[in-house]
């Protein structure tokens, strides 16, 4: 023992310090692609795997080629972003663990444009003077919804809070027990009431909730009527629920103001296309309602945002809240919203230039065909999987348009050599990253949501991955 302990020791010794490696040739080389801080961490790192190998005994040679490669691979690894874009072949179109909805080009070179210099973001050019930033998305937004004025918070759960603490501070809000809702990120309406020093006040049963549940509940400390849209699940069978028209009716009859959380919000009337369970917010505004808040990153198909809408007085008060300015939005998102309202001017062009749109309305045929091409180029290079196209359903996702299945066309990879769980990690774990899903022992792709502009790269990655196998 004593010997290999002496022997580790002169192997340790044998180690080079950090200075030693900065100032060769290797190190001279690294300082000049990398920051300094990236290859002191890289080095420092490696040199200490290194020193615990040699200790404990599972290494007894010191190799310079291999610490170099060590310290090569830390620092591609130290100094490349963790934020990176990925395929997402998933079905899911508003995928909220991949960022939600994806960006069209006008709102990508808007951005591009508002922030590279600066902007008028706050400044009048007319007069010279001040300005509002909200400015630059009001008049889109009253004219696509129709509401007397507007606001922009930085997420819809912010949204509710600033409207809750608002007009309902120290005083109760009626909400129907069968919309407490949860969403992803633990949101939950009884903790954002909380939160906004409101008092919740539940009526009605999980099923069922009537109007005279609401009017029995009205009191003088009575400050809102909140009505929350399911648009992240659906309540079935032996079901009640009061419509809004009713809900606004009492509540101009008690001067009690009435906000509706629409959560997905959706600026098209999807009827059209089959869909009658999501309100558009223009209908919605259309009832007389006070209030409406709704997200700008799902069925929008904007940047991340709460929308608030609707009658002024109300809007104006929000806006004076300061929990309004400590939730607002920058100029990026300012330019982003404006560019993607900008295309809801033209609501058919709108279906083809705004990806969330375009994806879950796009015409199935269309999607076999991209699921052909994606299909012929793989089958003409891999030979260790069974690759076929199957029919099967996408979902709209982020919490917008629950049970709605939409018809759709997948690429199934059934893998020769490896299990289908190894192909899809080895699948999220490449560059570029494939988010994908399994069914049975395939790894399906679903055409839906793959971009033109990912295909070529994902059949490289498939060819790459399936080639290791």
């Amino acid at each position: 023992m004593r010997s290999r302990h002496i022997g580790n020791h002169t192997v340790l010794k044998s180690l080079p310090s950090v200075d030693e490696l900065l100032k060769g040739p290797e190190g001279i080389t690294w300082l000049s692609k990398y920051p300094r801080k990236i290859v002191l961490q890289a080095i420092r790192e490696a040199l200490s795997l290194n020193r615990q190998a040699l200790r404990d005994g599972s290494v007894t040679v010191f190799s310079s080629d291999k610490l170099f490669s060590e310290i090569t691979d830390n620092l591609q690894k130290l100094s490349a972003y963790s934020l990176v874009p990925v395929i997402n072949a998933t079905g899911i179109v508003i995928h909220t663990n991949l960022g939600r909805a994806a960006l069209s080009e006008k709102m990508l070179h808007n951005i591009v444009a508002s922030g590279k210099g600066y902007s008028n973001l706050e400044y009048d050019l007319a007069t010279g003077k001040r300005g509002k930033r909200h400015i630059h998305t009001k008049r889109l937004l009253k004219q696509i919804t129709g509401a007397e004025d507007t606001l922009i918070v930085n997420n819809n759960a912010a949204a509710v809070l600033v409207c809750l603490n608002t007009l309902a501070q120290g005083k109760e809000v009626i909400v129907s027990r069968s919309e407490l809702v949860e969403i992803g990120g633990s949101f939950r309406i009884p903790d954002i009431m909380a939160a906004s020093n409101a008092i919740l006040r539940e009526v009605g049963t999980t099923n069922k909730t009537h109007l005279f549940d609401y009017k029995r509940a009205i009191n003088k400390n009575t400050g809102l009527i909140l009505k929350v849209h399911q648009s992240n699940y659906l309540i079935t069978g032996f079901t009640d629920e009061v419509p809004i028209n009713e809900l606004i009716i009492l509540g101009k009859k008690n001067r009690i103001p009435v906000m509706y959380d629409l959560g997905s919000g959706c600026l098209l009337d999807l009827k059209s296309h089959g869909i009658y369970t999501e309100p558009s917010v223009r209908d919605i505004v259309k009832t007389g309602i006070d209030v409406v808040t709704f997200s700008g990153d799902k069925l929008l198909g904007g940047p991340q945002g709460g929308l608030i809408v609707g009658r002024k007085k109300y809007i104006q008060k929000i806006q004076k809240n300061p929990m309004a300015r400590a939730m607002r939005i920058d100029k990026l998102t300012i330019a982003a919203f404006e560019a993607t309202l900008m295309e809801y001017m033209d609501e058919e062009r709108a279906q083809q230039t705004i990806p969330v749109l375009n994806m879950l309305l796009q015409n199935p045929e269309e999607i076999r065909k991209r699921a052909q091409r994606i299909a012929s180029k793989l089958k003409k290079e891999i030979k260790n999987a069974r690759i076929e196209i199957i029919k099967d359903t996408s979902r709209a996702g982020g919490g917008s348009l629950p049970n709605t299945d939409f018809p759709t066309y997948a690429v199934s990879i059934k893998p020769d050599t490896i299990s289908v769980n190894e192909l899809e990690k080895r699948f999220r774990s490449g560059s570029p990253p494939v988010v994908a899903r399994i069914k049975g022992h395939s790894l399906l792709l679903d055409a839906r949501t793959i971009l033109k502009q990912d295909i070529s790269g994902l059949i490289s990655a498939v060819r790459f991955w399936l080639a290791e196998g």
